[in-house]
């Protein structure tokens, strides 16, 4: 697994604070150990402030602001959860715009937990199999898509989890559609 995403950067998007800091370290980890290059966008320069749960945890230094980013230097997206980070980034047009272009462009994204609001607000999820948060589930049929309650779901280059107990399953999953690039049907709910 060293090289699987060699030479692939991925960009993970959130919000100043309120991420679930597991949300965002194991992916990171899992993107730099198959050899990929992660970068933290964020709506503002500085650092971001992660959580575990409601608790201030540790803070991140941010790579790009999203304004200063283009979703065409990056080969995928990773969207952790928390609940006041996608209810933060939802409200950011450039964030929700960034978010879009990558299913436009046919790159795989990967959500856990509360992530998929940004999705919803993106309007990328109509006819998307796909899991999350449960308390998500009504938004997420609302806004067309198929909700399961499954560990992790795959559905052309897009990856989605429920909570932090499936991260194994999700890095996994997002390291294995990372690799594969491009998926001409991510582009079906764009």
């Amino acid at each position: 697994m060293a090289n699987e995403l060699a030479g692939k950067r991925i960009a993970f998007v959130a919000a100043p604070e309120g991420v679930e800091q597991v949300e965002l370290t194991e992916p990171w980890k899992a993107v730099q150990q198959a050899g990929g290059q992660p970068e933290l966008i964020s709506t503002s320069s500085g650092k971001i402030q992660a959580f575990n749960h409601l608790d201030k945890a540790d803070t991140f230094p941010v790579d790009k602001v999203v304004t200063d980013a283009s979703p065409d230097d990056y080969d995928g997206l990773v969207l952790p959860g928390g609940v006041a980070n996608p209810d933060f980034l939802r409200m950011d047009n450039n964030v929700v715009q960034f978010v879009g272009a990558f299913f436009k462009q046919q790159k795989p994204v990967a959500a856990i937990c509360h992530a998929p609001w940004t999705l919803i607000e993106a309007d990328v999820v109509r006819g998307r199999r796909m899991t999350s948060w449960p308390s998500l589930r009504t938004d997420l049929r609302n806004a067309g898509a198929e909700w399961v309650d499954e560990e992790v779901v795959v559905d052309s280059g897009f990856v989605t989890s429920r909570k932090p107990d499936d991260l194994p399953a999700f890095c996994g999953k997002l390291v294995e559609e990372f690799a594969e690039g491009k998926h001409r049907a991510q582009s079906k709910s764009a």
